[in-house]
């Protein structure tokens, strides 16, 4: 009874997962659904993929949690047809690069990249997400030692590191077609089946074969249309802005010593200023990183529109209430001609000079579909010569994605009042 018993604990870690983008998705190894359970990856259920993107596309609300499965199933696949066409992969290998892909976003904070900056300065998620790993890795003794080389780019086999993070990775994959479907943005769509089909190794590279030409160039389109219509969308900038202006305001009234509603956990992140290092040298550091979510920061925010600091409370107010900053677009850096009339405005509606950076700010976005110098795209030709993608289409069109295309903008509070 007792052998009986425990092959069903065996059989029950192979779950199938019903996905809405790819259909069922197979958790196909007792570590991959070890890592699925533990607290480190469940907590990516409560951070949303797209940030504050739902402001825009109300269907946008899918988390990390998706994304992250969704990845590893797209590695599943491509590593099976790498298989296919004679390339030697051990199956240690192939859960090790599904386990580097399901785990390779477990350093994002709250609201992910829009807070990166701000909730643990300096400290980027990618090296979280390593410190996690490794830490996870000493729970499982060991287990996750391959996965984290992959994850790195220092295991012997390169491509295993290509596949997880490069310009044609699982990740890109994964999110342009998910982020695609939950926002309803269909020119995002980029037929993953098809381009998974035609990767191959080539000198220890990820390459695509020649046929799958169209393929890639359908790919690069379609994350330079995403970045448009969906990352870099103008209400979307307007709202990440002044979420990003709300944590900076609250972070300088704790370092005054204001006392601000905050979860525990939240708390120590918000009146402290942590380096990698104590990540590494305080024990329980990332247990406390594992309690922040995006739950955390909205409470935070409902919290502080009652807050007594006029910048605070009505900062909160207006994102709440989607009464948000009114946005414009230029081609070069705004001067004095343009600013000089929004601060008068501002200045008319109670906006003091010292407070005049939280209601008025200026950034920058670029957005370049492909940067062949730094990690160029491979097509393996019929010949077996290895070309750049930019060298082997016969489009113009490629090579104009190359090109970074940079926009300024201004972000202003036209409907704020600090009149009290």
């Amino acid at each position: 009874m007792f052998i009986t018993f425990a092959k069903k604990l065996i059989l029950n870690k192979r779950k199938i997962i019903n996905d809405p983008v790819y259909g069922f998705i197979s958790i196909g190894s007792d570590l991959l659904y070890d890592l699925v359970d533990h607290p480190y990856f469940q907590r990516l259920r409560r951070i949303r993929q797209l940030g504050l993107a739902d402001i825009v596309y109300p269907g946008a609300l899918h988390t990390r949690f998706h994304h992250a499965l969704g990845a590893m199933h797209l590695m599943s696949q491509a590593l099976r047809v790498l298989q296919e066409k004679g390339n030697l992969i051990w199956e240690l290998e192939m859960e090790a690069a599904q386990a580097a892909i399901l785990l390779h976003d477990l350093g994002h904070g709250p609201f992910s990249h829009v807070l990166e900056s701000v909730v643990i300065p300096d400290v980027p998620h990618e090296a979280i997400t390593l410190a996690m790993m490794k830490d996870l890795n000493r729970q499982m003794n060991g287990r996750l030692d391959i996965a984290i080389q992959m994850f790195e780019g220092t295991y012997p086999r390169r491509f295993f590191h290509q596949m997880i993070s490069s310009q044609l990775d699982m990740d890109r994959m994964d999110y342009l077609n998910r982020d695609s479907f939950y926002s309803g943005v269909v020119e995002g769509a980029i037929g993953a089946d098809r381009l998974i089909k035609m990767l191959d190794v080539s000198q220890d590279q990820l390459v695509v074969e020649e046929k799958g030409l169209l393929s890639i160039e359908n790919f690069l389109h379609a994350r330079r249309l995403m970045y448009w219509q969906v990352y870099l969308h103008k209400t979307l900038l307007s709202a990440q802005a002044m979420l990003t202006q709300i944590m900076h305001r609250a972070r300088e009234l704790a370092a005054n010593g204001d006392q601000l509603f905050a979860t525990p956990d939240f708390a120590r992140f918000l009146y402290n200023r942590f380096t990698l290092a104590d990540f590494y040298q305080q024990p329980d550091l990332l247990e406390a990183f594992n309690g922040l979510d995006d739950n955390d920061v909205w409470a935070s925010v409902k919290g502080w529109k009652n807050h007594p600091d006029l910048v605070l409370s009505t900062l909160c107010e207006m994102l709440l209430n989607r009464n948000l900053f009114k946005i414009s677009f230029f081609n070069e850096p705004p001067g004095e001609e343009v600013l000089a009339p929004l601060r008068a405005h501002l200045t008319a509606a109670g906006v003091p000079a010292e407070h005049m950076d939280y209601f008025l700010i200026t950034g920058e976005t670029t957005n370049s579909a492909y940067a062949k110098e730094q990690d160029p795209i491979r097509v393996k030709m019929k010949s077996g010569a290895l070309l750049d993608t930019a060298d082997a289409s016969d489009l113009p069109t490629i090579e104009a994605l190359t090109k970074i295309v940079r926009k300024y903008y201004v972000c202003w509070g036209k409907n704020v009042s600090l009149r009290g």
